[in-house]
C-alpha cells in the first residue's frame, strides 16, 4: 500500500510539473520531410539553439520552458538560410507555411507576436503605398521633371514620418507589450534621449526590467548628453597621417558639421555628394566639416576620402563600431551628424539631404 501511495505521489508531482508554464510549438511546414528545425535565440551576440525537432511529412512539435518572458526567437532549418522569426512565450503556438518561403509562415497562438505582427502588417501596407510614390519619383528624375520630383520627395518624406509615428504610437499605446522594446530599439536613431526615456518610463515594470530596455536606458542617457542644446563633448583622434586632431581645434567656425561615416557604408557614400555641395557653397561663409570615420581599414578610408572628394579634416581610430567618438556621441547607425555653432553647442542632429542644406542656408544666409 505504501508503495502504491508513493507511486501515486510521484505521478501527481510529474503531472503538476507538466502542467506548469511551458511552450508548445506545432509546426506544419509543407515540403519539410526529414528536415531538422532549430529554435534559436540571440545571447551575448551569438545565436544559441534552445530546442530542436525533426519534421516528418511537414509536421513537428517542440515543447519546453518555462519561458521567463516573451522574447524574439528564430525557427531555422539546420545548415540553410531558411528561417522565420516570432515571439516565443508560454503558450501553444502554431507555425504554418512552406519550406521554400519559411520567412512568410503564419504564426498564431503567441499574444506578443500577434501584437507585433499587427504593427508590421500596418507598416508594410504603408510601405507599399509609398514604394509606388518612390517609383514615380525615379521616373520624374529620369525625365528631368524637377517640379514633380520635388512634390514626390515631400510625399516620400511625409510617408517616412508617418511610419515613424506609427511605431512611436505602438510603443506609447502598448506599455505592457514585450514587443514594445524591440520596436523602440529600431527608432532610437530618429529620437532624442529625452523622448526615449519618456517612453521607457511609461512601460509596465515587467517590460521595463528586460535586458533590452536596460540597454536602451543606458543609450538614452548617452544621447541626452549630445542632444540639441547641449555643449558637444570634445575628443581627439588621428588624421590619416597619424596626427592627433581634437574636435575643439576645429570649433570656432560659424557652423561645424561633425560627420560620422565610413567607406563601407552605402548610405554614407550616397550622402557624401550632398555634404560636398553644402561645403562648396557655404565654406567661405563659415561652414566647415569634421569627418569621423568608423572604418577598420586605413586604405579603404583614405581611398573613399579621395574618391568622394571630401576636402575637409578627417579623423578615425579605425575601431569600427567601437570608435571612441561614436561611443561618446551615442552613434548606433550611420550616416549620423551633429551641427555645432561657433561655441560648440549642438544646434542640429542627423540633418541629411535637403534638410542639411536648408539649415545651413538659414544660419548663414545667401
Amino acid at each position: 500500500m505504501k508503495k502504491v501511495f508513493s507511486m501515486l505521489a510521484i505521478a501527481a508531482a510529474m503531472a503538476a510539473c507538466s502542467s506548469g508554464p511551458h511552450y508548445v510549438i506545432n509546426g506544419n511546414i509543407e515540403g519539410a520531410d526529414s528536415v531538422l528545425f532549430l529554435l534559436q535565440k540571440r545571447d551575448a551576440g551569438s545565436m544559441v539553439t534552445i530546442d530542436s525537432a525533426m519534421a516528418y511529412k511537414g509536421s513537428f512539435k517542440m515543447k519546453g520552458g518555462p519561458v521567463d518572458k516573451p522574447e524574439m526567437v528564430l525557427l531555422a532549418v539546420k545548415d540553410s538560410r531558411m528561417r522565420t522569426q516570432f515571439y516565443l512565450e508560454n503558450a501553444e503556438i502554431t507555425i504554418t507555411g512552406k519550406l521554400d518561403s519559411l520567412y512568410g509562415a503564419s504564426i498564431t497562438g503567441s499574444k506578443t507576436h500577434e501584437e507585433y505582427s499587427g504593427l508590421v502588417n500596418s507598416l508594410n501596407a504603408l510601405s507599399d503605398k509609398y514604394t509606388e510614390v518612390y517609383n514615380q519619383y525615379q521616373i520624374a528624375e529620369q525625365e528631368g521633371d524637377t517640379a514633380l520630383s520635388a512634390r514626390l520627395v515631400k510625399q516620400i518624406e511625409a510617408g517616412q514620418l508617418e511610419m515613424t509615428q506609427m511605431q512611436k504610437d505602438f510603443v506609447r499605446n502598448n506599455p505592457a507589450s514585450f514587443a514594445a522594446p524591440q520596436v523602440l530599439a529600431g527608432l532610437t536613431y530618429e529620437m532624442s534621449g529625452t523622448e526615449i526615456e519618456s517612453l521607457i518610463n511609461a512601460m509596465d515594470t515587467a517590460v521595463a526590467n528586460t535586458a533590452l530596455v536596460k540597454e536602451l536606458k543606458e543609450r538614452a542617457l548617452k544621447m541626452k548628453a549630445v542632444e540639441v542644446g547641449q555643449k558637444a563633448p570634445d575628443f581627439t583622434l588621428n588624421d590619416p597621417e597619424g596626427n592627433p586632431v581634437s574636435l575643439y581645434s576645429k570649433v570656432g567656425s560659424k557652423l561645424l558639421l561633425v560627420d560620422f561615416w565610413a567607406a563601407w557604408c552605402g548610405p554614407c557614400r550616397q550622402e557624401n555628394p550632398n555634404v560636398v555641395r553644402v561645403y562648396k557653397e557655404f565654406n567661405k561663409k563659415g561652414f566647415d566639416v569634421f569627418g569621423v570615420s568608423l572604418d577598420r581599414s586605413k586604405d579603404d578610408w583614405v581611398k573613399a576620402i579621395a574618391d568622394d572628394k571630401l576636402t575637409w579634416t578627417h579623423v578615425s581610430d579605425l575601431q569600427y563600431w567601437n570608435s571612441a567618438a561614436a561611443q561618446m556621441y551615442a552613434v548606433y547607425a550611420i550616416p549620423a551628424n551633429f551641427l555645432l555653432d561657433e561655441n560648440g553647442v549642438i544646434i542640429g542632429r542627423n540633418l541629411r539631404e535637403q534638410a542639411l542644406y536648408d539649415k545651413v542656408k538659414e544660419m548663414l544666409g545667401n
